[in-house]
């Protein structure tokens, strides 16, 4: 089913996201992200992703106040919409169900290095 697909990165952005609620944008969704993961993060492709999220309906945006050490550039922050949340869901239940259908027998095989 094609109608909530997420990518991986674009899932951690959206839990990231939800973590952060009133105060997830660009520089602490990187920061939460790269604390929680132990993971670099370009800002190009938070960028990017956010975009493609926004887009894809998941995402909402809204600039904040001006500040001075912005130099008068207005913070963007991110909220989820419903739709997103519905994609979220998706995604996790998906998730859940792939890890329930794999056999217990399966995490018992000894893994042989070549």
């Amino acid at each position: 089913m094609k109608k909530y697909q997420l990518g991986e990165f674009e899932e951690v952005v959206m839990l990231t996201v939800g973590i952060l609620y009133n105060d997830a944008y660009g520089v602490s969704i990187k920061k939460e992200i790269e604390e929680r993961l132990k993971r670099s993060v370009s800002v190009g492709a938070l960028q990017t992703a956010l975009k493609r999220l926004e887009d894809k309906g998941y995402l909402k945006s809204h600039e904040g106040e001006t500040t001075a050490e912005r130099a008068g550039r207005p913070k963007k922050y991110f909220t989820i919409t419903a739709y997103g949340k519905k994609a979220v869901a998706y995604t996790k239940q998906t998730r859940d169900e792939l890890w329930s259908a794999i056999p217990k027998m399966a995490w018992n095989t000894k893994v042989i290095s070549i």
